[in-house]
């Protein structure tokens, strides 16, 4: 790695972080305040050992005994005190920007599309927002103040060694370029570990979700050992690549030890002849020492703190990744205030990558009105739902609400009129009032009314804590059922102007579903509602059925007409 590459790094971390960073301007004064007294004092400490052995050992000079020990003792209260300061403001900044670069990677993430959702693991966004994020804040609260101390306290000792001998100088400090291209080489290794460390971290992070997420159904298929071993095999691939890291890195201390022990062994003969010659007083000589001596441990710690730089450019690559990327939908600038009287779906196709999931698809549903979708799993109709609520947006074609294209909407105004159930349920770890009003203002007469429509209410009286009881993660303190009927509580307390139920009674008994049925009779009219399934007890409420196949409408007409003039959807019809 060249210095212009190693500049060029450095230059566009920084710049990168500097939005970040501007506002921290005091603090970063303050650190850098108490990060000269540091350099400062450590530079006198080194020079206050020719005084002490002229002075005092040598002339045995009385009032010089009384004096320089204070001097000494200033000079190390005042080390001790500037590195307090520095450290104490730089974790400051640190720590905040930090938090705020985790917020806002969240919100930009969360601005995604699905499709962007679908291709990465959870554990590796979630490795992303905290993982890669925590490597950057070693690099602004320690690595950054710790690189400019170290820089300002060698150049305070380099002038200390030059003042007592230019010559001996020339010996003590030829180490300093001649170390500079084996710890470059370390540098680029330890960026390309630190990078393949941080994508095995994440890894191991999707592989824990993984496991938790489907603890039931490795119970269930007593397959526990399996999961040990591939979380294992993650490890121990983290477990190399953090030894290797190691291995690369630590050799920058041994190299700086053995430049280090020839540049002093040099200056001991060079220096001890001048001093038996008396060309140098032995405090100036020892001053150099002393000088020569504090200056390698700043000049390797640089070294060193160059190496982990490596790591924070790889977890900033990461992170700016996400943040540098564009969300592929974008928001319209329309409100949807409007009531919403039709859908138009003209002409649209859909693909998933390269596979098609729906081709040419033409349908159009007016308020009040209320659909079926049906057909085999796999023919598109969760994808149309999706289209709709623009989680994915179409490859061609167009879906129009009122005579507007629905990509001129905000997303939030759109979704605001639109409530789904479907069969994935989610349940947060809160009480079922904020389950059911999530993301709205809690109205406890109307959750309790949603709970009736969904015919839960019941039992949820019957809690101790009635709807402020707290259900567990993935609503595990539920059944099958009941986590269904919350789900339906929630869309109806939504009382949106599109209700999408896609399999929404799935996990519901005969005798639920048909008293769910003739709550939802009774809600089908003034709003569009767009029903997803197999049951065709559940297909009776709409008004017109649409038949899938292969991502294609087929037929479209009521169930009976269906059945006299669409084959396939007899066919279907008698498989299910």
């Amino acid at each position: 790695m060249s210095n212009n590459e190693k500049e060029n790094d450095l230059k566009q971390f920084f710049i990168r972080l500097s939005p970040y960073v501007k506002e921290y301007k005091l603090y970063l004064f303050y650190s850098i305040i108490g990060t000269i007294l540091v350099a400062g004092a450590s530079s006198a400490s080194a020079y206050l050992v020719k005084p002490v052995l002229d002075e005092i050992f040598i002339k045995k000079d009385a009032t010089m005994l009384q004096i320089l020990p204070f001097f000494v003792v200033l000079a190390y209260f005042s080390k001790g005190f500037g590195a307090w300061i520095q450290t104490y403001f730089m974790s400051f900044v640190g720590q905040d920007i930090v938090r705020r670069i985790k917020e806002i990677l969240l919100e930009k993430i969360l601005t995604f599309e699905m499709e962007f959702f679908n291709r990465y693991r959870n554990g590796e966004l979630v490795s992303r927002v905290t993982s890669d994020v925590s490597v950057i804040q070693n690099a602004v609260s320690n690595y950054l103040i710790e690189a400019i101390k170290n820089s300002l306290v060698v150049i305070g000792l380099v002038v200390v060694v030059i003042y007592q001998s230019p010559e001996l100088a020339f010996y003590g400090l030829v180490v300093m370029p001649l170390a500079l291209y084996p710890i470059s080489r370390i540098a680029k290794s330890m960026r390309k570990n630190s990078k393949k460390l941080q994508e095995k971290n994440a890894d191991l992070s999707s592989k824990l979700i993984e496991i938790f997420n489907n603890m039931e159904l490795i119970k269930a298929s007593a397959s526990e050992k399996i999961e040990c071993n591939q979380f294992s095999n993650y490890n121990k691939e983290i477990f190399k690549i953090s030894m290797k890291t190691v291995r690369v890195s630590e050799l920058t201390s041994p190299l700086m030890e053995t430049l280090g022990a020839i540049a002093i062994a040099v200056v001991i003969v060079i220096g001890g002849q001048k001093v038996i010659n008396d060309e140098i007083s032995a405090g100036s000589f020892f001053s150099f020492v002393t000088a020569l001596f504090m200056l390698y441990t700043p000049f390797k710690s640089l070294n060193n703190l160059y190496s982990k730089f490596q790591i924070a450019f790889a977890a900033s690559d990461r992170i700016f990744e996400m943040l540098d990327r564009r969300a592929r939908i974008q928001d319209g600038e329309k409100e949807l205030n409007e009531s919403i009287q039709k859908v138009v779906f003209k002409n649209v196709d859909l693909f998933y990558q390269q596979k098609q999931a729906l081709s040419d698809i033409n349908l159009e549903v007016k308020r009040g009105e209320s659909i079926a979708l049906v057909g085999s799993s796999g023919g598109g109709k969760s994808s149309l739902v999706n289209l709709l609520l623009r989680l994915y947006a179409p490859n061609n074609g167009k879906i129009i609400i009122n005579d507007t294209n629905i990509q001129d909407f905000t997303q939030g105004s759109l979704r605001s009129k639109i409530a789904i159930v479907t069969q994935k349920i989610f349940i947060f770890n809160d009480s079922i009032a904020q389950n059911i009003a999530y993301n709205r203002e809690i109205d406890e007469e109307k959750v309790k009314l949603a709970l009736q429509q969904a015919r839960i209410l019941e039992y949820v009286e019957s809690l101790p804590n009635g709807i402020h009881t707290i259900l567990d993660e993935f609503g595990v303190n539920l059944s099958g059922g009941q986590r269904q009927r919350i789900a339906i509580a929630r869309a109806l307390y939504k009382n949106p102007e599109i209700l999408i139920l896609d399999e929404a009674t799935s996990a519901l008994d005969n005798k639920t579903e048909q008293e769910f049925r003739d709550t939802l009779s009774g809600l089908l009219q003034d709003r569009i509602v767009i029903i997803i399934t197999h049951r065709l007890s559940t297909v009776s409420l709409a008004q017109k059925i649409y038949f899938f196949q292969k991502g294609k409408i087929i037929a479209n007409g009521t169930q009976a007409e269906l059945l006299e003039k669409c084959e396939s959807f007899r066919e279907y019809y008698k498989s299910i």
